[in-house]
């Protein structure tokens, strides 16, 4: 029997400079039983993209899970509004790409389900 395919992916982009969000930390966590169960911590590359999939193949369960942006860890001294940002979503078929982009400015960010 093949192994799923399916896989979770992420990038940023910060419009506040018009280019990709490098070097953001991003923790990964699942939902279970109300709190967070870390699963790993990842750094986006000079792309705003992780080098590899967050989870891929049977990694990938279906449940909810939390990307966390550490946004003023990134920004320094010029770091906005935000904090950290969590972004927490269901996945339903763990066979399927999951892609969680985040779009950010200092003082807004948006975010969707990609392809």
């Amino acid at each position: 029997m093949a192994e799923p395919d399916g896989r979770l992916t992420t990038h940023v982009l910060d419009t506040a400079t018009g280019r990709p969000g490098a070097g953001l930390g991003i923790v990964l966590s699942r939902i279970e039983d109300g709190r967070r169960v870390e699963l790993g911590r990842h750094r986006t590359n000079a792309d705003g993209r992780c080098d590899a999939p967050l989870l891929h193949g049977a990694e990938l369960r279906a449940g909810l899970y939390e990307l966390l942006f550490e946004v003023a860890a990134w920004r320094g001294a010029d770091a906005g509004f935000y904090d950290e940002i969590p972004v927490r979503f269901q996945v339903t078929d763990p066979g399927a790409h999951h892609h969680v982009p985040l779009i950010l400015s200092p003082f807004g960010y948006a975010t969707y389900r990609g392809s």
